[in-house]
């Protein structure tokens, strides 16, 4: 089932602050989070990654423990001095218990260890948010693209009025293109988001289950799903 939209009390976006001297790890979170809807920014060093909360005033923040110019619990340290209760999600290529209980004990609420999926990620944000106050959006579970609607509390999929069925794997799928109408995706984007692969190698199975989708929700109709070659694909309304 489709967790719902966390929002800020006044229905803004939630905003994340990303930081992670890997500019490469820090974009992959960020665009990850993006697709949730948040508001994202990014800092590489601790330094910015404390005067960036100070501006954005993040409801939460991802903070690598690794940084080059002074460490996480430091910036951790720095940022609850202006912002005593934002939740902090630690991420740490340490295995050792005593680096992730030094993380807890200065006041982290939670870490993961890289290498990691964006889904957990997302995941333990998601739970930070919900027990720091993020609001759930009123929203109805039914996503709507042209004559599509794809109902995600009872996996209903109908399109201009004749139900489909999807297996599991198809309709997170099509729920992934609808969350993001006229949005084109690359392979490595719907990879982690619908099968959790970390990227590369694995591009043709999404080229395969593009291919049954089109053949129950495009068949005998005008499409909705699009290849844009050499960078992904979209699914918008049909013509």
């Amino acid at each position: 089932m489709a967790e719902p939209e966390l929002t800020r009390a006044d229905g803004s976006p939630l905003r994340v602050l990303v930081v992670d001297d890997e500019v490469n790890i820090a974009e992959l979170i960020a665009m990850a989070l993006r697709y949730e809807g948040w508001k994202v920014e990014m800092a590489h060093s601790g330094t910015k990654a404390v005067a960036a909360a100070k501006s954005l005033q993040p409801d939460a923040v991802v903070l690598d423990m690794m940084l080059p110019d002074i460490d996480g619990l430091e910036v951790l340290r720095r940022m609850r001095g202006s912002d005593p209760d934002v939740p902090v999600l630690f991420l740490t290529a340490r295995d050792a218990v005593e680096d992730r209980i030094a993380g807890l004990t200065a006041g982290g609420d939670d870490y993961v260890t890289k290498p990691f999926s964006l889904e957990e990620v997302v995941a333990r944000l998601r739970a930070l948010l919900r027990r720091s106050g993020a609001q759930r959006a009123a929203e109805s579970s039914v996503l709507a693209v042209g004559d599509l609607t794809l109902d995600e509390d009872s996996h209903e999929v109908v399109r201009a009025g004749e139900e489909i069925n999807l297996t599991a794997t198809e309709f997170e799928l099509l729920r992934f293109l609808m969350r993001n109408p006229k949005r084109v995706l690359s392979k490595a984007q719907i990879l982690d988001r619908v099968w959790n692969y970390d990227f590369g190698g694995q591009a043709n199975v999404v080229e395969l289950y593009i291919s049954y989708l089109r053949k129950k929700i495009d068949a005998g109709r005008d499409p909705m799903i699009h290849t844009m070659r050499g960078a992904g694909y979209v699914l918008k309304p049909a013509v």
